[in-house]
């Protein structure tokens, strides 16, 4: 690590790790207000989050309008 950080591009990548944050976890932490989990144990708890996940996905596509696709209309 100390090799990569002494040359002026390992800098620069390091340095784009400060500055990016990821928006997702903060989403579901304060718009969803997911602040922690309501089972007890690894497995109960990771299928909870894949749950939280699914939902932030679908309230993703229903705000983007891709989830009130019309139906195909049907050729005689």
């Amino acid at each position: 690590m100390r090799n990569k950080l002494s040359t002026p591009e390992g800098k620069d990548v390091y340095r784009m790790r400060k500055a990016m944050v990821e928006p997702v976890f903060g989403q579901i932490k304060e718009a969803m207000g997911f602040r922690r989990f309501s089972v007890r144990g690894a497995d109960n708890a990771g299928d909870e989050w894949d749950l939280v996940c699914a939902m932030h996905n679908l309230l993703k596509l229903f705000r983007s309008g891709l989830g009130l696709a019309q139906p195909a209309m049907a050729v005689a």
